[in-house]
């Protein structure tokens, strides 16, 4: 899968993934390969994602995700590693 994450002022990654768990309104949700669509609100949180260097996980102040087609797409209102 194919995650982009990005704030107002820049890219914070873009890259391919195996797993994403996000801080849904509602509760933490994660996404896997071949996830149904979806587009949700995100809480202020941690997004962690898999990539083939291993775990890696950043601080969100909330924001909106949407998954189409093995591709995640993460706007954020603000990140902090």
């Amino acid at each position: 899968m194919h995650l982009e994450i990005i704030t107002p002022d820049k890219k914070v990654f873009q890259g391919e993934v195996s797993e994403a768990t996000f801080p849904g309104a509602s509760g933490a949700f994660q996404i896997l390969k071949n996830h149904a669509p979806v587009v949700s609100a995100l809480a202020k949180g941690t997004v962690s994602y898999t990539t083939n260097d291993g775990k890696k996980s950043i601080e969100v102040d909330g924001g909106v995700v949407e998954v189409r087609d093995n591709e995640i797409i993460l706007l954020a209102e603000k990140v902090t590693d």
